[in-house]
């Protein structure tokens, strides 16, 4: 049998991040938590939580934390039908869905159809943020229930839907491009432009090069982890980098941005996938993600 009071535990240290907190949620003691734990741990002879501040879930921690979110819109779908099954005494569980985006897609359209979601419904969500070329390597490991992702190939046990295309433009201000720019963009200039670049995976920059050059180029670089910071670095002058185009119409428009190269979008397709598991009880979340994207993102 399956120990659910242990793993309703484990789901609601790694939501809250502690022990104490978690058992404020369960109304029992700490020490009735961290039993519950080290007892299912035991029983699995793995470790579940990274005990720390926060607490974390390992990767069977994770598992283990999906399956909650399962059974959890599994007892409210069946606490609609049957609301005398709930006991008056216990608080309801509210249950937080785990989903993972690009920072650019958070920032572009992404917020607007969790915000649309969470008004009509009692689910929570967890957003991570990871490039959208990685974003499905989380529902791989199963470490959230769906995701935003540029990966067009169906991942195992999920559904997916076609969302549009991102489009990105390489972009600096006048001043830089007068700076660095001032006989051309040429391969030779690029290799002595700083640019912004997002994270070690962030491969925008790159790829956008490859596509106007037809060549693998070296670059400078400012780190900076962040859509707007992206924008506003650009705006100041502090370095070029593939800014999405739903942010810098207005500034492309003003002049205050510049294309590096008039006409030389950066296309990125996006698809949503979910675990398949989910999809049926979560068909309302699908359709928010897919009608906003169609909205905001090029068909």
């Amino acid at each position: 049998m399956i120990d659910y009071p242990a793993l309703r535990a484990v789901a609601t240290v790694v939501q809250t991040g502690s022990f104490e907190k978690a058992a404020a949620v369960l109304n029992v003691t700490p020490s009735a938590v961290s039993q519950r734990v080290k007892q299912l741990e035991e029983r699995l002879g793995v470790v579940l939580i990274v005990r720390g501040s926060p607490c974390t879930a390992t990767e069977k921690g994770g598992w283990l934390c999906r399956h909650m979110e399962n059974i959890g819109m599994l007892e409210g779908e069946l606490m609609e039908h049957l609301p005398a099954l709930a006991d008056p005494e216990e608080p309801r569980q509210r249950v937080t869905l785990h989903i993972a985006t690009s920072a650019d897609s958070l920032g572009t359209w992404f917020l607007s159809a969790m915000s649309n979601f969470s008004k009509r419904s009692t689910y929570l969500v967890n957003i991570a943020i990871d490039d959208e070329d990685h974003t499905a390597e989380w529902l791989q490991r199963g470490r959230v229930l769906a995701a935003v992702t540029s990966l067009e190939k169906p991942i195992a046990g999920c559904r997916r839907t076609s969302l549009g295309t991102l489009r990105y433009h390489a972009t600096a201000s006048p001043e830089f491009m007068s700076r660095y720019f001032g006989d051309g963009v040429t391969p030779e200039a690029l290799r002595r432009a700083p640019a912004l670049t997002f994270n070690q995976k962030d491969r925008l920059q790159n790829r956008w090069i490859r596509q106007a050059f037809g060549q693998e180029l070296t670059f400078p670089t400012h780190w900076l982890p962040s859509t707007q910071g992206f924008l506003d670095g650009s705006l100041s002058g502090m370095g070029w980098c593939m800014n999405p185009a739903p942010l810098i119409g207005q500034h492309l428009r003003s002049g205050r941005l510049v294309e590096l190269v008039p006409d030389s979008p950066l296309d990125v397709p996006l698809f949503w996938q979910i675990n398949r598991l989910a999809a049926d009880r979560l068909v309302d979340l699908t359709s928010e993600v897919a009608a906003t994207a169609k909205s905001h993102l090029r068909q």
